[in-house]
């Protein structure tokens, strides 16, 4: 069997546990154990993972642990370095705004040993959303805060509200402006006239549009097997104000069973909240799926929930890309892209912060 083939049907075993477990909970029966198909599966003790863009995320949030914090405030401090780098356009400061220039972020955290999860969504001017969301878990009733609404309460808890858009992201966000519509009343850059230069694009004004789907995630297991997960994110660039993707909805875009394991996913938001994908990670976990099987078990559900077309190559296969990412209580660990590209980051006790190709689900 090669290695595409041994892959799918790693990944359509793990679908038979989830067909069980969305037709009939009550009905459903355990998947038979599999072996373990890639390295991080054989995995066992402390460790934290993330998105590819979290390398220096799971050497805090490691740091931490080792130290003695919890996981919650650790993931949580490992994402904070990238939400307050402004080279990253994906999340925090310096993130891709909306289509009308504004950054708005979200974030989810969930804890493990208490079942509880904090959530921002759409908040503004705070740079730190995975740190506002671990303090709606902490201090209040309520999972979400939205909009408004949670930028006064990142505020009433001591956080610095700040202009979140970079002159590099304010100029990208300008290219996509002037080119979005040949129509429109905004010269295109190969347009612009500029006094004392001739007719065209000034230096440094050159450049593909950027476009991304934002977010970093990080999941983190201790040594007494205490797990807790966040998914912090800018978002879809130029997205319709408002937009919310899975980053912030618990379950979409992360979840954690301290009695299983941990997921969270990146990539297109819209479709992992239509297969509720990291939850879905977890319980195929749960029904006896390594971490690698789960994520792409999930994969193959959204591949064939996609029916749009304008959403399909010539194959019939997603056009987007999505990447997800699971840790279970005993600490294996694994990740699966749809479409080749998707890395992620490991820290455990074998050393530093690395970084790990994706299992590629459509190569």
């Amino acid at each position: 069997m090669n290695q595409i083939d041994r892959r799918r049907f790693l990944a359509a075993g793990a679908l038979g546990a989830g067909a069980a477990l969305t037709g009939s909970l009550a009905n459903a029966r355990p998947a038979p154990a599999r072996s373990a198909s890639e390295p991080g599966d054989e995995h066992r003790g402390p460790c934290v993972v993330a998105s590819g863009n979290g390398v220096r995320a799971v050497d805090k949030a490691w740091e931490m642990i080792q130290a003695g914090s919890d996981p919650a405030p650790a993931v949580v401090g490992g994402v904070g370095i990238v939400e307050s780098d402004p080279n990253d356009m994906s999340v925090g400061y310096g993130g891709l705004p909306n289509e009308h220039g504004v950054v708005q972020l979200d974030a989810s955290v969930m804890h493990g040993p208490t079942h509880k999860a904090g959530a921002v969504a759409c908040i503004e001017r705070i740079m730190n959303p995975a740190a506002v969301a671990l303090k709606v878990l902490q201090e209040t009733d309520h999972v979400m805060i939205v909009g408004d609404g949670a930028t006064r309460f990142a505020v009433q808890q001591g956080f610095k509200e700040q202009d979140l858009l970079t002159d590099r992201a304010r100029e990208a966000w300008l290219r996509w402006k002037r080119n979005g519509n040949p129509k429109d009343d905004w010269l295109d850059n190969d347009q612009i006239i500029r006094f004392g230069e001739q007719q065209g694009m000034a230096p440094g004004d050159a450049g593909a549009i950027p476009f991304t789907y934002g977010t970093i995630h990080c999941g983190g297991l201790d040594g007494a097997g205490n797990l807790a997960a966040t998914t912090t994110t800018s978002g879809l660039s130029w997205k319709i104000p408002g937009r919310v993707g899975d980053s912030p909805i618990i379950g979409a875009g992360m979840y954690v069973d301290n009695d299983v394991g941990s997921a969270g996913a990146t990539g297109r938001g819209e479709a992992v909240i239509q297969v509720c994908g990291a939850f879905l990670a977890v319980q195929l976990m749960e029904h006896g799926a390594t971490p690698t099987e789960a994520c792409l078990g999930v994969l193959e559900r959204i591949a064939n929930k996609t029916k749009r077309r304008d959403l399909l190559d010539d194959n019939g296969r997603p056009n987007f890309n999505v990447t997800m990412y699971a840790l279970r209580k005993d600490g294996a660990y694994g990740s699966a892209c749809m479409r080749p590209g998707g890395t992620f980051a490991v820290r455990d006790e074998t050393g530093p912060g690395r970084r790990i190709n994706s299992v590629v689900l459509f190569e």
